[in-house]
């Protein structure tokens, strides 16, 4: 039995309802019921609880509480060979345009220095579930579509299900001993970790996860971890299944530098050359910018300042893979630690998210330590 699209369905279907029917409560200060399709609420001040049924037509109730949710009631019911009915979960981070408030994700796998999370679950009898625990991750900071590769913890599951893919062994991570299966659904890389018996609470690592993975080859320090999710996915029934409380934190641990006391570095012997590319997505009142700094000279540059402006009504919110300094108008991005030295025919990159208003327009120029590059 294979199953198979859950993420790609899903997802799609997420997506759509963001822009046409997505039902966004005030953040819970008691019990809130969602019914809504793609109904979801803010809790904690810190995590966003959604319904997210996107693979059934009949109906599904979460009850939201300030530290989790509990599934009131489960309708539809789902091909066991195929995708379960829905997702609803909490998440940390960034899913298809929307962010948890005040998250740091979007977060360049290299820099990471600790990812934490604690869950604790209510498992039913009679059903047909797993209890998922995802993490997301992509080449791009993405903050919306399909993230290129998933890790799936399957804390428990029942009934005549698996996970994507096929068995390639067995690992141990956090001092647990998990089933690893690894696949695609046709959109995105799947590697789950499968618990031989039900996990009920754990505090755990998701590094260590994210590092097993990066292991296996499937991703690299320069990807980036967008999301920290955890919920079920029901096949049939589901009914008082609770995700009683999920918390997550992801810390860079000083991999960024302060930006320097001195002026920028001096050019090169026979001055700089460069080449910037700025790719963007966009979307209502904001945007994300991947920025790559090429050094089309002859000799390598030892630390870099980036200057450009950016157009009126843009802020800068967050950033990755540089210390920028300004968040409107005039803004310099100065390298970090592990990205300073630009070999000749070399490049460094690094992103940052923002807001803007009017139309959107990108940066007219850049200068590398006072020279002007080149757009690519």
């Amino acid at each position: 039995m294979r199953r198979a699209f859950r993420s790609l369905t899903a997802a799609a279907l997420f997506a759509v309802a963001g822009v046409t029917g997505f039902v966004v409560a005030q953040p819970a200060q008691a019990d809130t019921l969602i019914c809504e399709q793609y109904g979801a609420t803010t809790i904690g001040g810190r995590y966003v609880a959604m319904n997210n049924r996107w693979g059934g037509t009949a109906e599904q109730c979460i009850n939201v509480t300030d530290t989790g949710f509990r599934i009131t009631s489960q309708q539809s019911v789902g091909n066991t060979s195929g995708a379960p009915v829905s997702y609803p979960a909490v998440y940390y981070g960034c899913h298809y345009t929307r962010c948890s408030p005040g998250t740091n994700l979007p977060m360049r796998v290299g820099s990471i220095s600790s990812a934490t999370s604690s869950v604790s679950y209510t498992y039913v009898s009679g059903a047909t579930y797993n209890a998922s625990f995802d993490i997301w991750l992509d080449p791009s900071p993405r903050t919306d579509g399909v993230n290129a590769q998933e890790i799936m913890i399957w804390f428990n599951r029942q009934g005549s299900i698996q996970p994507i893919g096929s068995v390639v062994g067995t690992t141990t991570i956090g001092g647990r001993t998990w089933e690893v299966w690894r696949g695609s659904n046709g959109s995105n890389a799947v590697i789950s970790y499968v618990a031989p018996s039900p996990i009920t609470s754990w505090s755990f690592s998701v590094l260590d996860f994210i590092n097993d993975v990066k292991a296996r080859g499937a991703i690299t320090d320069s990807w980036y971890l967008t999301s920290i999710q955890a919920g079920f996915e029901p096949w049939i029934g589901g009914a008082g299944l609770a995700l009683n409380s999920f918390s997550a934190s992801v810390n860079g641990g000083g991999t960024t530098s302060p930006p320097p006391s001195n002026p920028p570095p001096s050019n090169p012997p026979g001055g700089t050359a460069c080449r910037v590319s700025y790719a963007t997505n966009v979307w209502n009142s904001g945007f994300t910018a991947n920025v790559t700094v090429a050094n089309t000279g002859s000799a390598a540059i030892n630390g870099w300042a980036l200057g450009f402006t950016l157009p009126s009504g843009q802020a800068v919110t967050n950033s990755w893979g540089a210390t920028l300094t300004g968040s409107s108008g005039a803004v310099t991005a100065r390298n970090v630690s592990y990205n300073g030295s630009i070999a000749a025919g070399s490049s460094a990159t690094f992103g940052f998210q923002g807001t803007y208003s009017g139309s959107f327009a990108a940066p007219s120029s850049f200068t590398l330590n006072g020279t002007t590059c080149t757009r690519g």
